[in-house]
């Protein structure tokens, strides 16, 4: 391929359809065209970048090296330029461009920039395009696989978090067939007992005092309680482990004393297995209604939390319910830390308008990166209350602090002091981005034992209103 038929075939590119033909020989002059054979690495991650690459023919693929994964980022054809151009910082490769078949490119050595820059004006404004588009794909698509890090820790955090009531559920649900047997198996026995209007009486007044709720007690009464009646069951010779049941109810022993007087003993053995059996079903009962409360509680919040109905809408939106439900969210990870996380609210709090997965997102962010720096058995509070026109949310925690040099970069992308593996840099980034874009302020002071992150929206029709006032004569 001889240097006019490069000029013709890069001329059909859409990158250089407006770029002048002469620019164009002028480029070509003083590069050189490459044959590359499949399966070549032509860049590699940290690897100097030297010079511009055009693909002229045949194709590639960037590949993107994550936690130690190849993973394909995206195909490159005929028409796609990578490594250096002019204008741009990058002096080291952050990908990998890898020949998958054979494939023609075409160089131009950095050396020719400054005469490019000066004899191409068109070629020039062409290729920093390019590189304003290249570097918006590359930040989407870091922003992107950060979004997914964060749903996935938060994914993992919920399955922990929904583990614990579902297995409680499971527990209590299998528990109940035995449970059941054994009430039924006492009510027939009670049934060929016969018993008397006196007698049912008595029975009724025990049973009505086990199904009453549980009264509040402490732990060591409530073993007192269970070894008084353990005791009161081995001397009436009732072989039964329903002392706990009887424990946590409102009988007393005395109750059964009297039931014991007005029954036989065959009919006592069996009114005290169904009365203790009764409550134990109750028992059951309760703690399923709880676990799928539990449950039912954590979906809302993750419903919430996703605005998953309305995700791409922007609304109003209740700061302080948000911050709720990413705290439910993130409770696994402060529960398995230690750390002791309080919300705490004032009154009347306005809403603010905007999007609010995107909002929750900047809460999930700063409050996740707390309990990082507070670390086991450290505290982190959120504290929510309204300023003029806006709403005003801190979270403090009480960790070592962010140390002096590291404070200018703290919003920086990819700047991160957590270990290899636990901190992509691009959480507070994606924080202030969303911040800024609901018209807000996002700011920190730091010290050892207190880092504050302080977030500031303005209220629903604050936004409005200063316009009006700016636009008033």
């Amino acid at each position: 391929m001889d240097a006019g038929d490069v000029v013709d075939r890069l001329a059909t590119f859409p990158l250089f359809a407006d770029v002048p033909r002469d620019e164009l020989e002028w480029l070509v002059a003083r590069g050189e065209v490459r044959a590359c054979a499949a399966d070549t690495i032509v860049l590699d991650v940290g690897t100097a970048i030297d010079e511009l690459l055009v693909v002229v023919a045949g194709s590639g693929s960037l590949y993107s090296n994550k936690s130690g994964v190849w993973r394909r980022a995206a195909e490159s054809g005929p028409g796609r330029v990578h490594g250096a151009i002019p204008y741009s910082r990058g002096r080291t490769s952050i990908r990998r461009l890898a020949v998958e078949e054979s494939a023609t490119l075409f160089a131009l050595h950095r050396s020719h920039f400054t005469e490019l820059i000066r004899e191409c004006p068109q070629l020039t404004a062409a290729l920093v395009h390019e590189m304003i588009d290249r570097a918006r794909l590359g930040r989407a698509e870091e922003l992107h696989d950060e979004r997914l890090r964060s749903l996935g820790r938060l994914a993992s955090g919920l399955a922990h978090e929904l583990h614990n009531p579902a297995s409680a559920a499971s527990r209590s649900a299998a528990s109940l067939t035995e449970l059941l047997d054994e009430a039924e198996g006492a009510a027939r026995n009670l049934t060929r007992s016969q018993l008397n209007p006196v007698q049912l009486d008595a029975l009724e007044a025990v049973k009505e005092a086990c199904s009453a709720p549980e009264p509040p007690r402490s732990a060591l009464e409530l073993m007192d309680r269970e070894d008084e009646f353990a005791g009161w069951l081995e001397r009436h010779g009732i072989a039964f482990s329903g002392a706990d049941a009887l424990a946590s109810s409102d009988v007393r022993v005395s109750d059964l004393d009297g039931l014991a007087a007005a029954l036989p003993a065959p009919a006592l053995d069996a009114a005290v297995r169904w009365a203790a059996s009764g409550r134990n079903v109750r028992a059951a009962a309760q703690q399923i209604a709880v676990a799928t409360g539990r449950i039912h509680d954590l979906v809302d919040a993750v419903k919430r939390f996703t605005f998953m109905d309305r995700e791409s809408l922007p609304g109003e939106i209740d700061v302080a319910q948000g911050l709720a439900d990413t705290l439910a969210m993130l409770q696994h990870k402060s529960s398995a830390k230690a750390v002791d996380v309080r919300l705490e609210v004032a009154s009347d709090i306005p809403r603010v308008y905007g999007f609010g997965s995107e909002i929750n997102q900047v809460w999930e962010k700063l409050v996740d990166n707390a309990i990082d720096a507070a670390g086991r058995g450290g505290h982190v509070t959120v504290m929510v209350t309204s300023r003029g026109d806006a709403v005003v949310v801190q979270v403090t925690d009480d960790g070592p602090g962010i140390p002096e040099e590291h404070r200018e970069r703290v919003f920086d992308p990819f700047f991160t002091t957590k270990p290899v593996g636990h901190g992509s840099g691009l959480g507070l980034d994606l924080a202030r981005r969303a911040v800024l874009f609901h018209h807000g302020d996002l700011a920190f002071t730091s010290e050892p034992g207190r880092t504050v992150f302080r977030v500031q929206l303005p209220v629903t029709g604050a936004r409005t209103r200063a316009n009006s006032s700016a636009s008033s004569p």
